[in-house]
């Protein structure tokens, strides 16, 4: 086969949690324009039925499902109704997430508990009904959105809560590697930096001093790490599992 030909994604289905927008949306693209159908999942319809309609002008099918997957109840139910749809579930792309900044002294229970539920809790319920779906097929690929903030502290903004979630998840990226290799479903991570996002731009105040520390002297797009989630999901990575890949323009260098 020519090494082209393993990028693509032709005959594949994607679902992607909190695809309506920055990293997802664009993660969405790469796979679209690669081939495969794509399931944008998201709490809000309508902004998930937008990103899907915009998917099909690259002649491939896609559907948008409204799901909360903090509720596991919720969760089994899209994923029926995405394979119902598509027949199958290819890749899972568990992308959604948030951060809630405050220093640890003044962190109450919810904002701790709130991100652990849609950071990390979530991640594990989707990733094990999907990998269900992926098991009566004969395996698939799981790829899962981290950050560098698994590998450093961030400064100045405080979010340990945060952290601590993006390194779970690589650890049960690696844990989940393990147990269903067996299976043919291969569970990898990726670890993006300072992507300009939504809640990037929110954050404003801080890019001065993020900056100076990124060697690469930017942040980045969010088309920037297409190429990783594309490697992850096709055919060209089939022996890389519990891999954790960092793209961070070289900040977690030094």
């Amino acid at each position: 086969m020519n090494i082209m030909d393993k990028f693509s994604l032709k005959g594949k289905t994607a679902l992607i949690t909190g695809g309506s927008r920055g990293i997802g949306l664009s993660v969405a693209e790469g796979f679209a324009q690669a081939g495969a159908d794509i399931a944008i999942i998201a709490r809000g319809g309508v902004a998930a039925q937008a990103a899907a309609e915009g998917l099909k002008k690259y002649d491939i099918k896609a559907a948008a499902f409204s799901c909360d997957i903090t509720i596991p109840s919720e969760v089994d139910e899209m994923v029926e109704a995405v394979e119902d749809e598509f027949g199958r579930i290819d890749v899972l792309v568990n992308n959604a997430g948030t951060a809630v900044i405050r220093d640890a002294i003044d962190m109450s229970y919810e904002e701790l508990t709130t991100i652990i539920d849609l950071n990390l809790t979530s991640l594990f319920v989707v990733s094990q009904a999907v990998a269900r779906v992926m098991k009566k097929q004969g395996g698939g690929s799981i790829i899962n959105t981290a950050s560098m903030s698994a590998h450093v502290v961030n400064t100045p903004q405080p979010s340990s809560n945060y952290n601590a979630t993006k390194a779970a998840v690589v650890q049960l990226t690696k844990n989940l590697a393990v147990e269903w290799a067996p299976l043919n479903i291969r569970v990898n991570s990726i670890s993006p930096g300072y992507i300009m996002t939504e809640l990037a731009k929110s954050m404003k105040e801080w890019h001065e001093k993020w900056i100076p520390k990124i060697p690469q002297n930017r942040m980045a797009s969010p088309e920037e790490l297409q190429g990783a989630y594309l490697y992850f999901a096709s055919d060209a990575s089939t022996y890389a599992t519990g891999s954790d890949l960092i793209v961070d323009g070289g900040y977690t260098i030094w």
